[in-house]
């Protein structure tokens, strides 16, 4: 783990985990958060480095698909750190002593990282499942099944999360709870993580594409594109008729 001078790259200071880090850092009131292969979440001193606490999972559990090791990046949100596990486990932590809150159980390694807002904390996993969580409790909510493994990490704005599934498609979901709101499919896996931004969403796809969405859903996009009833068209005599341009024969 690096921390580096952003305006020149120089090295600031580095702390050596017990496996390699494949998870983003998070940052929040002068700590940083991370999770290495050997399923430690380590919280250090933002400037100096210094080692803080860390958090070892009861069982450690190297059964993802990755072969092994935990990928999820931790989410610290009110005093929280959330972060999901190889182990089928999302924890949540206290951000300062490391002390755990509570835990919830999927059915498969969680290669994502958690998305929180409004209380609820959103996660997916490889068991195909997106997953709404109570903040607080870790009690569950509601589940969102898709077609295949989900490594995207979710995006939430506005009452909607976004996530990417490897059955190729992008998933717009009610925030309150599992109802689809549309549905998108790309040409091969989605396993990047949405953002979100004026209204729009932004995800990669393993086609080699980006793609933008706005707001309008699928079932708008396909009433567009159907083709009108003939027989329930009308003209409209109240519109003036343009003139012939010159030249041009009558």
């Amino acid at each position: 783990m690096y921390a580096l001078n952003a305006a020149t790259g120089a090295e600031l200071w580095q702390f050596a985990t017990g496996g390699t880090v494949d998870s983003s850092p998070a940052v929040a009131d002068g700590m940083v958060y991370v999770e290495s292969n050997e399923d430690n979440v380590y919280a250090l001193n933002a400037k100096t480095g210094a080692y803080l606490w860390n958090f070892l999972p009861a069982v450690v559990h190297y059964a993802s698909r990755a072969g092994g090791g935990a990928d999820s990046s931790p989410t610290v949100v009110n005093g929280v750190v959330y972060v999901g596990d190889s182990d089928y486990n999302v924890y949540a932590l206290n951000a300062l002593t490391g002390a755990l809150l509570w835990t919830y159980t999927t059915g498969a390694p969680v290669e994502s990282s958690p998305a929180v807002a409004n209380g609820v904390v959103y996660v997916s996993s490889d068991d195909d499942d997106v997953t709404a969580l109570n903040a607080l409790t870790g009690v569950w909510l509601w589940a969102y099944t898709t077609g295949n493994y989900v490594d995207s990490s979710p995006a939430v704005a506005n009452g909607v999360v976004c996530v990417g599934s490897d059955d190729n498609n992008v998933y717009a979901l009610n925030a309150s709870y599992y109802g689809l709101l549309w549905t998108y499919t790309t040409g091969n896996a989605v396993g990047s993580s949405p953002a979100v931004a004026n209204g729009m969403v932004y995800v990669g796809s393993l086609d080699n594409n980006v793609y933008a969405f706005g707001q309008v859903n699928n079932a708008q996009v396909a009433q567009a594109s159907q083709r009108p009833d003939l027989k329930a068209l009308r003209p409209n005599f109240g519109l003036k008729p343009s003139p012939p341009n010159s030249g041009e024969s009558q």
